[in-house]
């Protein structure tokens, strides 16, 4: 979020009518979540705050000295670089609306940097490893709960697809095509993308669609595939939980979420062989520099390996 630790002074009328646009623009024309709406809509929060204790009342008179400063201070109240590389985006996205639409004479974001952030790659689990996190959840569905047959089908569908815990917990029952064992998902933007997926998640799937769904759905989940404990549509913390405990059954894996089990489909699928714009179209990336950075993991898994076996590595 872009609220900060220093207390925020009520902004200007016309600075409060322009963020209250913004945020309508972000929900109506751009559709965006409520999580990233809320993300972006603070950040211009934030720097309308500054803007407006540096004597500013209105956003036409913003120039690019005074985003710089505003920058200036997340960077001493020690946000990382990614921060500020995402908040540096969020008012350039910002200020090209606001010229757009009129509300500034120039767009000053045109000329705001961004802070260069540091890659981390990504920690993922290794195919052996993801075996036998998979092969773990099927032994403890063995009691034939309900719970824990979801859980094999849950785990199962995202590691072969590689689909985000959000897009997962929006499935309903016809997303899924059993024949071609694809899934229909909606992705970031809302934008739709068909994922196929292998024979062990279709035996999965099959076996929670017939003996355990049933089981747990409650009045009020509609069409979701996937349900919780109490019947209703299966919501991210609860698969987060699952997927927590689940890797905590595998010996040495690193703790990992559901976004981790993405990395690792990632990796295998580009360790497989699998071409880097396949992998950003399975995965839902805007850009490929985002699904590039996989290159990166098994580039560095292919030199520990090297390091490890050759004589006079």
């Amino acid at each position: 979020m872009g609220t900060d630790a220093t207390e925020e002074q009520p902004l200007p009328e016309q600075m409060a009518e322009a963020l209250a646009a913004y945020e309508r623009h972000l929900v109506s024309e751009r559709d965006l979540t409520p999580h990233t709406v809320r993300a972006y809509s603070g950040d211009i929060a934030s720097m309308l705050d500054q803007a407006s204790r540096l004597g500013h009342t209105s956003v036409d008179t913003l120039d690019v000295r005074t985003l710089r400063s505003w920058l200036a201070t997340q960077q001493t109240l020690g946000k990382a670089r990614t921060t500020l590389a995402r908040r540096a985006t969020a008012v350039r996205v910002f200020t090209a609306w606001a010229h757009r639409t009129g509300r500034m004479p120039i767009d000053a974001g045109v000329l705001l940097g961004t802070p260069k952030a540091r890659r981390t790659l990504p920690a993922a689990l290794r195919e052996d490893e993801a075996r036998a996190l998979l092969e773990a959840a099927a032994v403890r569905a063995d009691d034939g709960s309900p719970v824990g047959v979801r859980d094999v089908a849950i785990l199962e569908l995202l590691y072969a697809t590689g689909i985000r815990v959000g897009e997962l917990c929006g499935l309903d029952v016809d997303d899924l095509d059993a024949e071609r064992r694809v899934v229909r998902v909606l992705g970031k933007g809302r934008k739709e993308r068909t994922v196929p997926y292998g024979v062990p998640a279709q035996r999965a799937l099959d076996a929670w669609l017939t003996r355990g769904r049933a089981r747990l759905f409650a009045t009020g989940a509609g069409a979701a595939l996937f349900v919780g404990a109490r019947g209703g549509r299966i919501d991210q913390r609860a698969v987060r939980t699952l997927v927590h405990a689940r890797i905590a059954d595998v010996p040495g894996a690193p703790d990992l979420g559901p976004h981790g089990l993405r990395h690792s489909a990632a990796t295998h699928l580009l360790e497989g062989g699998a071409d880097l714009r396949t992998v950003q179209e399975l995965l839902g990336h805007a850009s490929l520099a985002t699904t590039q950075i996989y290159t990166h993991v098994s580039t560095d898994r292919l030199r520990q390996a090297y390091r490890q076996a050759h004589p006079r590595a």
